[in-house]
Protein backbone atom coordinates (compact mmCIF):
# COMPACT_ATOMS: atom_id res chain seq x y z
CA UNK A 1 0.00 0.00 0.00
CA UNK A 2 1.51 3.29 -0.74
CA UNK A 3 2.59 5.59 2.43
CA UNK A 4 0.83 8.60 2.51
CA UNK A 5 0.08 11.39 4.67
CA UNK A 6 -3.11 10.50 5.83
CA UNK A 7 -1.80 6.85 6.44
CA UNK A 8 1.28 8.39 8.10
CA UNK A 9 -1.01 10.02 10.86
CA UNK A 10 -1.25 7.73 13.98
CA UNK A 11 -5.00 8.71 14.59
CA UNK A 12 -5.66 7.82 11.34
CA UNK A 13 -6.25 4.58 8.74
CA UNK A 14 -3.24 2.55 8.27
CA UNK A 15 -1.82 -0.88 7.44
CA UNK A 16 -1.82 -2.37 10.78
CA UNK A 17 -5.15 -0.82 11.87
CA UNK A 18 -6.48 -2.45 8.44
CA UNK A 19 -5.34 -5.74 9.65
CA UNK A 20 -8.18 -7.19 10.83
CA UNK A 21 -8.56 -10.75 12.46
CA UNK A 22 -11.82 -12.68 11.45
CA UNK A 23 -12.48 -12.86 15.25
CA UNK A 24 -12.47 -8.97 15.01
CA UNK A 25 -14.52 -8.56 12.19
CA UNK A 26 -17.30 -11.10 13.62
CA UNK A 27 -17.40 -9.02 16.80
CA UNK A 28 -18.17 -5.72 15.19
CA UNK A 29 -19.46 -6.50 12.06
CA UNK A 30 -23.38 -6.99 13.10
CA UNK A 31 -26.38 -4.86 12.15
CA UNK A 32 -26.53 -1.51 13.05
CA UNK A 33 -27.70 2.10 11.92
CA UNK A 34 -26.39 4.84 9.41
CA UNK A 35 -27.56 7.33 12.42
CA UNK A 36 -28.94 9.74 9.36
CA UNK A 37 -31.21 10.41 12.32
CA UNK A 38 -31.08 9.82 15.83
CA UNK A 39 -33.38 8.55 17.26
CA UNK A 40 -33.41 6.02 13.83
CA UNK A 41 -36.70 5.30 12.36
CA UNK A 42 -37.78 2.39 13.62
CA UNK A 43 -38.46 4.28 17.20
CA UNK A 44 -41.00 6.96 15.45
CA UNK A 45 -44.55 6.64 16.21
CA UNK A 46 -47.57 6.10 13.87
CA UNK A 47 -49.97 9.27 15.61
CA UNK A 48 -47.91 11.75 14.46
CA UNK A 49 -49.79 13.59 11.84
CA UNK A 50 -50.74 16.44 9.97
CA UNK A 51 -51.27 18.77 13.05
CA UNK A 52 -48.12 17.65 14.74
CA UNK A 53 -45.92 18.37 11.25
CA UNK A 54 -48.26 22.28 11.79
CA UNK A 55 -46.85 23.22 15.26
CA UNK A 56 -43.41 21.77 14.41
CA UNK A 57 -43.38 24.32 11.21
CA UNK A 58 -44.71 27.18 12.93
CA UNK A 59 -42.16 26.52 15.67
CA UNK A 60 -39.59 26.73 13.11
CA UNK A 61 -40.72 29.81 11.32
CA UNK A 62 -40.75 31.98 14.52
CA UNK A 63 -36.82 30.30 15.58
CA UNK A 64 -36.15 31.42 11.52
CA UNK A 65 -33.07 29.08 10.84
CA UNK A 66 -32.42 28.38 7.56
CA UNK A 67 -34.27 26.20 4.69
CA UNK A 68 -33.23 22.77 3.38
CA UNK A 69 -35.82 21.36 0.72
CA UNK A 70 -35.61 17.73 -0.48
CA UNK A 71 -37.80 16.21 -3.20
CA UNK A 72 -38.10 12.90 -3.58
CA UNK A 73 -38.94 11.73 -7.73
CA UNK A 74 -38.92 7.86 -6.92
CA UNK A 75 -39.40 6.70 -10.78
CA UNK A 76 -36.88 4.46 -12.48
CA UNK A 77 -37.07 2.74 -16.00
CA UNK A 78 -35.57 -0.22 -14.77
CA UNK A 79 -34.81 -1.92 -11.15
CA UNK A 80 -31.39 -2.69 -10.13
CA UNK A 81 -31.27 -5.35 -8.04
CA UNK A 82 -29.19 -4.16 -5.23
CA UNK A 83 -31.31 -1.21 -5.02
CA UNK A 84 -33.02 -0.61 -1.26
CA UNK A 85 -34.89 2.84 -2.26
CA UNK A 86 -38.45 3.55 -2.59
CA UNK A 87 -38.42 3.71 -6.41
CA UNK A 88 -41.44 3.10 -8.95
CA UNK A 89 -40.61 1.12 -11.71
CA UNK A 90 -42.25 2.04 -15.41
CA UNK A 91 -41.36 2.75 -18.56
CA UNK A 92 -45.11 4.69 -19.20
CA UNK A 93 -44.20 8.07 -18.03
CA UNK A 94 -48.22 8.83 -17.72
CA UNK A 95 -48.21 8.38 -14.19
CA UNK A 96 -44.92 10.21 -13.97
CA UNK A 97 -46.32 13.00 -15.42
CA UNK A 98 -49.53 12.80 -12.77
CA UNK A 99 -46.38 12.52 -9.63
CA UNK A 100 -45.53 16.10 -10.56
CA UNK A 101 -48.71 17.54 -10.62
CA UNK A 102 -49.37 16.26 -6.63
CA UNK A 103 -45.65 16.51 -5.96
CA UNK A 104 -46.18 20.57 -6.97
CA UNK A 105 -49.37 20.83 -4.30
CA UNK A 106 -47.50 19.74 -1.89
CA UNK A 107 -44.69 21.98 -2.44
CA UNK A 108 -47.27 24.67 -1.98
CA UNK A 109 -48.57 23.37 0.97
CA UNK A 110 -45.06 23.82 2.31
CA UNK A 111 -44.15 26.64 1.36
CA UNK A 112 -47.30 28.25 3.23
CA UNK A 113 -45.52 27.06 6.04
CA UNK A 114 -42.22 28.66 5.43
CA UNK A 115 -41.56 32.34 5.61
CA UNK A 116 -40.07 34.10 2.93
CA UNK A 117 -37.60 35.86 5.42
CA UNK A 118 -36.08 32.27 5.57
CA UNK A 119 -33.06 31.38 2.93
CA UNK A 120 -32.85 28.35 1.30
CA UNK A 121 -29.67 27.37 1.61
CA UNK A 122 -29.51 23.88 0.61
CA UNK A 123 -31.78 21.94 -2.45
CA UNK A 124 -31.68 18.85 -3.55
CA UNK A 125 -33.53 16.30 -5.62
CA UNK A 126 -33.28 12.62 -5.24
CA UNK A 127 -34.89 9.42 -6.29
CA UNK A 128 -35.22 6.90 -8.42
CA UNK A 129 -33.87 8.84 -11.25
CA UNK A 130 -34.90 12.35 -10.90
CA UNK A 131 -33.52 12.88 -14.68
CA UNK A 132 -36.02 10.31 -15.71
CA UNK A 133 -38.43 13.10 -16.64
CA UNK A 134 -37.80 15.08 -19.50
CA UNK A 135 -35.66 18.41 -19.02
CA UNK A 136 -38.54 20.78 -19.85
CA UNK A 137 -40.75 19.04 -16.89
CA UNK A 138 -37.67 18.81 -14.30
CA UNK A 139 -37.34 22.84 -15.46
CA UNK A 140 -41.43 23.64 -14.64
CA UNK A 141 -40.82 21.54 -11.44
CA UNK A 142 -37.82 23.79 -10.15
CA UNK A 143 -39.55 27.19 -11.54
CA UNK A 144 -42.53 26.41 -9.69
CA UNK A 145 -40.27 25.59 -6.01
CA UNK A 146 -38.41 28.72 -6.78
CA UNK A 147 -41.32 30.60 -6.81
CA UNK A 148 -42.60 29.36 -3.82
CA UNK A 149 -39.33 29.73 -1.65
CA UNK A 150 -36.36 32.17 -1.32
CA UNK A 151 -32.90 30.75 -2.56
CA UNK A 152 -29.58 31.90 -1.16
CA UNK A 153 -27.68 33.18 -4.05
CA UNK A 154 -24.87 31.24 -2.71
CA UNK A 155 -27.34 27.85 -2.58
CA UNK A 156 -26.17 24.26 -2.99
CA UNK A 157 -28.54 23.01 -5.14
CA UNK A 158 -27.51 19.12 -5.82
CA UNK A 159 -29.27 16.29 -7.88
CA UNK A 160 -29.17 12.67 -8.41
CA UNK A 161 -28.71 11.97 -11.96
CA UNK A 162 -28.36 8.06 -14.05
CA UNK A 163 -25.60 8.41 -16.71
CA UNK A 164 -28.29 5.92 -18.72
CA UNK A 165 -30.68 8.08 -19.28
CA UNK A 166 -28.93 11.27 -18.39
CA UNK A 167 -28.73 14.03 -22.20
CA UNK A 168 -26.43 16.78 -22.33
CA UNK A 169 -29.89 18.41 -22.56
CA UNK A 170 -30.68 17.29 -19.63
CA UNK A 171 -27.15 18.59 -18.37
CA UNK A 172 -27.30 22.33 -19.68
CA UNK A 173 -31.37 22.47 -17.92
CA UNK A 174 -30.12 21.98 -14.73
CA UNK A 175 -26.96 24.32 -14.45
CA UNK A 176 -28.88 26.83 -16.36
CA UNK A 177 -31.50 26.67 -13.67
CA UNK A 178 -28.17 26.97 -11.19
CA UNK A 179 -27.78 23.33 -10.35
CA UNK A 180 -24.15 23.27 -9.31
CA UNK A 181 -23.68 19.89 -7.19
CA UNK A 182 -24.28 16.74 -9.20
CA UNK A 183 -24.16 12.85 -7.86
CA UNK A 184 -24.02 9.62 -9.62
CA UNK A 185 -24.80 6.29 -9.38
CA UNK A 186 -21.49 3.28 -11.02
CA UNK A 187 -22.12 0.76 -8.12
CA UNK A 188 -18.96 -1.46 -10.41
CA UNK A 189 -17.96 -1.22 -14.21
CA UNK A 190 -16.97 -5.32 -13.88
CA UNK A 191 -19.38 -6.53 -16.88
CA UNK A 192 -20.24 -9.96 -14.58
CA UNK A 193 -21.19 -7.67 -11.33
CA UNK A 194 -23.16 -5.34 -13.61
CA UNK A 195 -24.86 -8.14 -15.60
CA UNK A 196 -25.49 -10.02 -12.06
CA UNK A 197 -27.50 -6.57 -10.73
CA UNK A 198 -29.32 -5.74 -13.52
CA UNK A 199 -27.50 -2.53 -14.08
CA UNK A 200 -25.53 -2.20 -17.42
CA UNK A 201 -23.24 1.03 -17.36
CA UNK A 202 -20.28 1.77 -19.49
CA UNK A 203 -16.91 3.56 -18.22
CA UNK A 204 -16.86 5.75 -21.85
CA UNK A 205 -20.74 6.60 -21.12
CA UNK A 206 -19.74 7.42 -17.00
CA UNK A 207 -16.73 9.32 -18.12
CA UNK A 208 -18.33 11.16 -20.64
CA UNK A 209 -20.81 12.73 -18.69
CA UNK A 210 -18.65 13.74 -15.74
CA UNK A 211 -16.65 15.89 -18.26
CA UNK A 212 -19.99 17.55 -20.35
CA UNK A 213 -20.60 18.27 -16.62
CA UNK A 214 -16.77 19.56 -15.79
CA UNK A 215 -17.25 21.66 -18.66
CA UNK A 216 -20.38 23.17 -18.20
CA UNK A 217 -19.33 24.58 -14.61
CA UNK A 218 -20.86 22.11 -11.99
CA UNK A 219 -19.00 22.84 -8.79
CA UNK A 220 -19.12 19.33 -7.38
CA UNK A 221 -19.56 16.13 -8.46
CA UNK A 222 -20.47 12.47 -6.32
CA UNK A 223 -19.77 8.97 -7.38
CA UNK A 224 -21.70 6.66 -5.64
CA UNK A 225 -20.04 2.82 -5.61
CA UNK A 226 -20.92 -0.30 -3.67
CA UNK A 227 -19.05 -3.43 -2.32
CA UNK A 228 -20.34 -6.35 -1.49
CA UNK A 229 -22.49 -7.00 -4.89
CA UNK A 230 -22.08 -10.48 -6.29
CA UNK A 231 -19.22 -11.75 -8.14
CA UNK A 232 -16.92 -9.10 -6.81
CA UNK A 233 -13.38 -9.46 -5.87
CA UNK A 234 -10.98 -7.10 -4.74
CA UNK A 235 -9.35 -6.84 -7.84
CA UNK A 236 -11.90 -6.50 -9.78
CA UNK A 237 -13.60 -4.17 -7.25
CA UNK A 238 -9.78 -2.40 -7.38
CA UNK A 239 -10.24 -1.69 -11.57
CA UNK A 240 -13.40 -0.06 -10.74
CA UNK A 241 -11.55 2.32 -7.81
CA UNK A 242 -8.79 2.45 -10.52
CA UNK A 243 -11.25 3.72 -13.67
CA UNK A 244 -13.09 6.32 -10.94
CA UNK A 245 -9.84 7.94 -10.35
CA UNK A 246 -9.22 8.37 -13.84
CA UNK A 247 -12.84 10.54 -14.18
CA UNK A 248 -12.01 12.43 -10.84
CA UNK A 249 -14.61 13.07 -8.89
CA UNK A 250 -14.54 15.66 -6.11
CA UNK A 251 -16.57 12.78 -3.68
CA UNK A 252 -16.40 9.42 -3.54
CA UNK A 253 -19.56 7.02 -1.39
CA UNK A 254 -18.42 3.55 -1.04
CA UNK A 255 -21.30 2.39 0.40
CA UNK A 256 -21.71 -1.41 1.63
CA UNK A 257 -24.10 -3.45 -0.04
CA UNK A 258 -27.65 -3.56 2.20
CA UNK A 259 -28.46 -6.97 2.05
CA UNK A 260 -32.23 -7.06 3.28
CA UNK A 261 -34.56 -9.18 1.17
CA UNK A 262 -36.87 -9.17 3.59
CA UNK A 263 -37.60 -5.71 2.53
CA UNK A 264 -36.57 -5.58 -0.54
CA UNK A 265 -37.65 -8.64 -2.64
CA UNK A 266 -35.83 -8.34 -5.63
CA UNK A 267 -32.48 -8.50 -3.50
CA UNK A 268 -33.51 -12.58 -3.11
CA UNK A 269 -33.42 -12.90 -6.64
CA UNK A 270 -29.27 -12.84 -7.16
CA UNK A 271 -28.24 -16.17 -8.42
CA UNK A 272 -24.64 -16.25 -7.02
CA UNK A 273 -23.02 -15.65 -3.74
CA UNK A 274 -22.45 -12.59 -1.79
CA UNK A 275 -18.98 -12.03 -0.64
CA UNK A 276 -19.43 -11.63 2.69
CA UNK A 277 -16.88 -11.69 5.89
CA UNK A 278 -13.28 -11.36 5.32
CA UNK A 279 -13.70 -11.43 1.74
CA UNK A 280 -16.14 -8.12 1.85
CA UNK A 281 -13.64 -6.59 3.79
CA UNK A 282 -11.05 -6.90 1.75
CA UNK A 283 -13.28 -5.49 -1.16
CA UNK A 284 -13.71 -2.43 0.61
CA UNK A 285 -10.19 -2.63 2.03
CA UNK A 286 -8.93 -2.29 -1.61
CA UNK A 287 -11.07 0.42 -2.44
CA UNK A 288 -10.08 2.36 0.63
CA UNK A 289 -6.26 2.17 -0.28
CA UNK A 290 -6.61 3.03 -3.46
CA UNK A 291 -8.70 6.32 -2.73
CA UNK A 292 -6.47 7.50 -0.02
CA UNK A 293 -3.57 6.65 -2.19
CA UNK A 294 -4.70 8.69 -4.77
CA UNK A 295 -5.40 11.98 -2.00
CA UNK A 296 -8.98 11.44 -0.81
CA UNK A 297 -9.49 12.12 2.81
CA UNK A 298 -11.73 9.33 4.15
CA UNK A 299 -14.59 11.35 6.00
CA UNK A 300 -16.06 8.42 7.23
CA UNK A 301 -19.25 6.35 7.01
CA UNK A 302 -18.00 5.10 3.53
CA UNK A 303 -17.53 8.60 2.27
CA UNK A 304 -14.43 10.05 0.77
CA UNK A 305 -13.69 13.63 -0.40
CA UNK A 306 -10.55 15.88 -1.82
CA UNK A 307 -8.67 17.62 0.77
CA UNK A 308 -9.80 20.95 -0.42
CA UNK A 309 -13.43 20.16 -0.68
CA UNK A 310 -15.78 21.47 1.60
CA UNK A 311 -16.46 18.06 3.15
CA UNK A 312 -12.66 17.67 4.14
CA UNK A 313 -12.71 21.22 5.31
CA UNK A 314 -15.86 20.58 7.29
CA UNK A 315 -14.45 17.72 8.97
CA UNK A 316 -11.08 19.53 10.29
CA UNK A 317 -13.19 23.22 11.39
CA UNK A 318 -15.99 20.39 13.14
CA UNK A 319 -18.91 22.04 11.28
CA UNK A 320 -19.74 18.83 9.35
CA UNK A 321 -23.21 18.00 9.81
CA UNK A 322 -25.21 14.73 9.12
CA UNK A 323 -28.63 14.44 7.46
CA UNK A 324 -31.10 12.77 5.97
CA UNK A 325 -29.22 13.46 2.42
CA UNK A 326 -25.96 12.18 4.38
CA UNK A 327 -22.89 14.56 5.02
CA UNK A 328 -23.39 18.02 4.31
CA UNK A 329 -21.64 21.45 5.09
CA UNK A 330 -25.10 22.91 6.15
CA UNK A 331 -25.78 22.28 9.82
CA UNK A 332 -28.24 24.56 11.79
CA UNK A 333 -31.04 24.17 8.51
CA UNK A 334 -34.27 22.83 8.95
CA UNK A 335 -34.93 19.85 6.23
CA UNK A 336 -38.20 20.16 4.61
CA UNK A 337 -38.67 16.46 3.06
CA UNK A 338 -41.58 16.34 0.11
CA UNK A 339 -42.72 13.40 -2.08
CA UNK A 340 -43.63 10.00 -1.58
CA UNK A 341 -41.79 8.23 1.60
CA UNK A 342 -39.28 11.76 1.69
CA UNK A 343 -38.20 12.58 5.67
CA UNK A 344 -38.09 16.62 7.56
CA UNK A 345 -35.97 16.60 10.03
CA UNK A 346 -37.15 20.37 11.65
CA UNK A 347 -35.70 21.73 14.91
CA UNK A 348 -36.09 18.89 17.71
CA UNK A 349 -38.73 16.27 15.73
CA UNK A 350 -38.84 14.00 12.15
CA UNK A 351 -41.81 13.55 10.12
CA UNK A 352 -42.05 11.17 7.41
CA UNK A 353 -44.16 11.11 4.51
CA UNK A 354 -46.36 7.78 3.26
CA UNK A 355 -44.34 5.35 1.93
CA UNK A 356 -46.65 4.07 -0.94
CA UNK A 357 -47.17 6.10 -4.10
CA UNK A 358 -50.84 5.85 -4.10
CA UNK A 359 -51.57 6.46 0.07
CA UNK A 360 -49.11 9.19 -0.83
CA UNK A 361 -51.05 11.13 -3.91
CA UNK A 362 -53.95 9.85 -2.05
CA UNK A 363 -53.25 12.02 1.13
CA UNK A 364 -52.01 14.88 -0.81
CA UNK A 365 -55.34 15.19 -3.08
CA UNK A 366 -57.41 14.78 0.32
CA UNK A 367 -55.07 17.12 3.12
CA UNK A 368 -52.54 18.95 0.80
CA UNK A 369 -49.75 16.92 2.71
CA UNK A 370 -49.15 12.87 3.36
CA UNK A 371 -47.21 12.85 6.99
CA UNK A 372 -48.30 9.20 8.42
CA UNK A 373 -45.14 8.97 11.19
CA UNK A 374 -42.62 11.60 13.20
CA UNK A 375 -40.90 11.70 16.64
CA UNK A 376 -40.49 14.58 18.79
CA UNK A 377 -37.02 14.32 20.73
CA UNK A 378 -36.62 13.97 24.73
CA UNK A 379 -34.34 16.24 26.61
CA UNK A 380 -32.59 12.85 26.54
CA UNK A 381 -32.67 12.20 22.92
CA UNK A 382 -31.44 15.29 22.41
CA UNK A 383 -28.06 15.30 24.32
CA UNK A 384 -27.15 11.53 23.09
CA UNK A 385 -28.12 13.05 19.07
CA UNK A 386 -25.36 15.57 20.02
CA UNK A 387 -22.50 12.67 21.08
CA UNK A 388 -23.86 10.77 18.32
CA UNK A 389 -23.40 13.31 15.42
CA UNK A 390 -20.05 14.38 17.06
CA UNK A 391 -18.56 10.98 16.54
CA UNK A 392 -19.69 10.40 13.16
CA UNK A 393 -19.20 13.70 11.71
CA UNK A 394 -15.45 15.01 13.49
CA UNK A 395 -14.30 11.31 14.98
CA UNK A 396 -14.00 13.28 18.81
CA UNK A 397 -16.22 14.24 21.68
CA UNK A 398 -14.55 16.45 24.12
CA UNK A 399 -16.81 15.90 26.83
CA UNK A 400 -16.77 19.87 28.41
CA UNK A 401 -18.59 20.74 24.99
CA UNK A 402 -21.52 18.23 25.71
CA UNK A 403 -21.95 19.69 29.56
CA UNK A 404 -21.72 23.28 29.02
CA UNK A 405 -24.55 22.37 26.09
CA UNK A 406 -26.72 20.46 28.10
CA UNK A 407 -25.36 20.96 31.76
CA UNK A 408 -24.44 17.66 32.32
CA UNK A 409 -21.58 15.87 34.09
CA UNK A 410 -20.85 13.41 31.03
CA UNK A 411 -18.87 10.70 32.55
CA UNK A 412 -21.65 10.58 35.25
CA UNK A 413 -24.66 10.87 32.76
CA UNK A 414 -22.96 8.05 30.37
CA UNK A 415 -21.10 6.06 33.27
CA UNK A 416 -22.75 2.77 31.31
CA UNK A 417 -21.58 3.78 28.08
CA UNK A 418 -17.49 4.37 29.43
CA UNK A 419 -17.25 1.41 30.89
CA UNK A 420 -18.79 -0.31 27.18
CA UNK A 421 -16.16 2.00 25.59
CA UNK A 422 -13.29 0.63 27.40
CA UNK A 423 -14.20 -2.62 26.10
CA UNK A 424 -13.45 -1.09 22.34
CA UNK A 425 -10.94 1.18 22.98
CA UNK A 426 -8.87 -2.06 24.25
CA UNK A 427 -9.70 -3.22 20.30
CA UNK A 428 -7.87 -0.02 19.24
CA UNK A 429 -10.96 1.95 17.69
CA UNK A 430 -11.09 4.60 20.20
CA UNK A 431 -8.40 6.89 22.29
CA UNK A 432 -10.08 7.68 25.44
CA UNK A 433 -9.04 10.99 27.79
CA UNK A 434 -10.45 12.53 30.64
CA UNK A 435 -12.14 15.16 27.93
CA UNK A 436 -11.97 13.70 24.81
CA UNK A 437 -13.54 9.98 23.21
CA UNK A 438 -11.34 10.27 19.79
CA UNK A 439 -12.00 7.51 17.18
CA UNK A 440 -8.58 6.07 15.63
CA UNK A 441 -7.90 3.56 13.74
CA UNK A 442 -9.86 0.85 12.57
CA UNK A 443 -12.90 2.96 14.42
CA UNK A 444 -13.30 5.23 11.56
CA UNK A 445 -14.37 1.94 9.52
CA UNK A 446 -16.73 1.02 12.85
CA UNK A 447 -17.77 4.04 13.59
CA UNK A 448 -21.19 3.19 13.68
CA UNK A 449 -20.69 0.57 15.85
CA UNK A 450 -18.88 3.43 18.39
CA UNK A 451 -22.02 5.63 18.04
CA UNK A 452 -24.42 2.56 18.46
CA UNK A 453 -22.76 2.15 22.05
CA UNK A 454 -24.77 5.43 23.25
CA UNK A 455 -28.20 4.06 21.81
CA UNK A 456 -30.25 2.70 24.16
CA UNK A 457 -32.87 1.59 21.88
CA UNK A 458 -31.24 -0.66 20.39
CA UNK A 459 -31.66 -3.68 22.58
CA UNK A 460 -35.45 -3.56 22.37
CA UNK A 461 -34.93 -3.34 18.38
CA UNK A 462 -32.97 -6.55 18.82
CA UNK A 463 -36.21 -8.11 19.82
CA UNK A 464 -37.34 -7.48 16.67
CA UNK A 465 -38.68 -10.46 14.12
CA UNK A 466 -36.62 -9.54 11.69
CA UNK A 467 -33.32 -7.12 11.68
CA UNK A 468 -34.01 -3.60 11.02
CA UNK A 469 -30.54 -2.77 9.83
CA UNK A 470 -27.86 -4.04 7.74
CA UNK A 471 -24.53 -4.76 8.54
CA UNK A 472 -21.90 -2.31 9.80
CA UNK A 473 -19.52 -3.60 7.01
Amino acid sequence: MTDTPHLRNPDALNAEALQVSEELLERYNRPGPRYTSYPTAPVWVNNFGIEDFDGVCRAADSEGRPVSLYQHLPFCESLCLFCACNVVISKDKTGAAAYLDTLEREVDEVARRVSRSRPVIQFHWGGGTPTYYSPAQLEELFGFTRERFTFSPDAEIGVEVDPRVTSREHLETLRRLGFNRLSMGVQDFTPEVQKAVHRIQGYELTRDLVLSARRLGFDSINVDLIYGLPLQTAESFGRTVEQIIEIGPDRIAMFSYAHVPWLKKQQGSFATRLPEGMEKFRIFRRGLELFLAAGFEYIGMDHFARPADELALAQRNRTLHRNFQGYTTKAGADLYGMGVSAISGIGDAYAQNERDAGRYAGAVSARGLATMRGYRLTADDLIRRSVISRLLCHTVVHKDEIEREFGLRFDQYFAPEMDRLAAVAADGLVRLSPNTIAVIGLGRIFIRNVAMIFDPYLEQQRLAERPLFSKTL
